[in-house]
């Protein structure tokens, strides 16, 4: 995909020194976060989730981001992913810089570059599992029996491929969020953005699905961003950032 915008600094050109203390100089940053900051007004005022937020993530790397419910978690995973637009600062992935994004950009983008799991799977009810997977191929136009036939690549990896023909309401929760992780992954995008992947799950499923999400996250090269309450799967990253009051701070290892 060619970048809707300019990049940050021109070809020839070495990379800006580091914004964070959290970055990992001896990779490309593939996600760079500089001076993010993200209110909202409500009825009782100002309601600031976090303010000039720094830090770098590294290609390859399997970054988990911690805090409270309310810390600003997922809305900062929303504005990683261009699903939502910060009040101040800048987000890069490689070099294309998302505030300048237009909506159908930012949709190319999202399409192309990014791949979403969530809490919850919103798998469609009336198709296939093979169906829900192809959705994101389909979208951007491509021919519908090349789609299927990825897509069926996509469900064999998630070890789902004799439920290909299943509804999602025919399928374990379980197996409906491995559908949803092949969904986020058909593309083969850069990162893979994880909004607590699990936390629907009973313990042992949510092993199992974790330890899916990491071998793919090796298989693949992925770039992995996760939002995690499971300080245990939290501890099976490479790298742990806490939010906490609107900052983040690094943290190894991580408190139980």
């Amino acid at each position: 995909m060619e970048s809707p915008s300019s990049p940050s600094h021109s070809p020839g050109q070495s990379h800006p020194p580091s914004l964070s203390p959290f970055a990992a100089p001896e990779h490309r940053n593939i996600l760079r976060i500089a001076n993010l900051r993200k209110e909202y007004t409500t009825g009782r005022g100002r309601l600031v989730l976090f303010d000039g937020l720094s830090f770098e993530v590294a290609e390859g790397e399997m970054l988990a981001i911690v805090g409270e419910s309310g810390a600003g978690k997922s809305t900062l995973l929303h504005i990683l992913g261009a699903l939502d637009t910060p009040s101040d600062g800048d987000v890069y992935c490689a070099s294309i810089q998302l505030r300048n994004l237009s909506s159908s950009q930012a949709a190319s983008f999202r399409n192309r570059e990014v791949g979403y799991v969530w809490q919850f799977h919103y798998l469609l009810p009336e198709f296939s599992a093979l169906e829900n997977v192809a959705m994101p191929l389909l979208a951007r136009g491509e021919n519908k029996g090349n789609a299927l036939k990825i897509a069926a690549k996509w469900l064999s990896e998630v070890e789902l491929a004799d439920r290909a023909g299943h509804r999602a309401g025919e399928l374990s929760g379980g197996e409906q969020q491995r559908v949803s992780l092949a969904r986020a992954l058909v593309t083969e995008p850069k990162v893979l953005l994880a909004d607590e992947p699990t936390g629907d799950l009973d313990s042992r499923t949510a092993g199992v699905v974790f330890d899916l999400i990491r071998r793919l996250h090796e298989t693949h090269r992925l770039t992995s961003v996760v939002v995690t309450h499971n300080a245990d799967l939290a501890s099976r990253c490479s790298r742990i950032l806490r939010l906490e009051k609107g900052r983040m701070e690094e943290v190894f290892p991580l408190p139980v």
